[in-house]
């Protein structure tokens, strides 16, 4: 196992951005934070493009599937979604014009709006599941389960504001 860690290509946060300044842990950890959140981004991107769906507006999709066919409401959609800032009746809107989704009025709160799954939606998701695991598989390849484990309990824990 350590042979498999040694040889592993990496490359330190201060050679990714040309820095010869000496930083800080701190600051290299967000750094490193940041620029490894924009490359699984820009992978995430990559499997969804060909289905012209934002990175949003497939996490709509997925809480939506989550509901399992139960109707929801745009203040749930919002408080579920990764992204805390994402304009929700904009998504929706979207994603109406492609079909995956449909929006009543509520029967028995008018100023309420539901939010379902199409089929359609429930399809597409369907057949990315299996790219997006492949995705998710490919940034896990490099760390063994004890370290999938011990990255994800650091970074709740690191993002803990107190």
């Amino acid at each position: 196992m350590y042979l498999q860690i040694c040889t592993i290509t990496t490359m330190r946060i201060e050679e990714i951005i040309k820095s010869s300044v000496t930083m800080d842990t701190s600051k290299k950890v967000v750094l490193n934070l940041m620029y490894t959140q924009n490359v699984v981004t820009e992978k995430f991107n990559e499997v969804i493009k060909p289905y012209d769906l934002s990175a949003e507006q497939y996490n709509v999709l997925r809480i939506l599937r989550g509901q399992k066919g139960n109707p929801v409401n745009m203040s749930l959609i919002q408080e579920r979604m990764i992204a805390k800032n994402s304009n929700t009746t904009r998504l929706i809107d979207k994603l109406l014009l492609k079909d995956l989704v449909t929006r009543e009025v509520c029967p028995n709160n008018r100023r309420k709006m539901e939010i379902l799954i199409t089929q359609k939606g429930l399809d597409l998701l369907t057949e990315l599941d299996p790219k997006v695991l492949e995705n998710e598989q490919h940034f896990a390849k490099n760390l063994d389960q004890n370290e999938l484990e011990q990255l994800n309990l650091l970074l709740e824990k690191y993002r803990t504001l107190i």
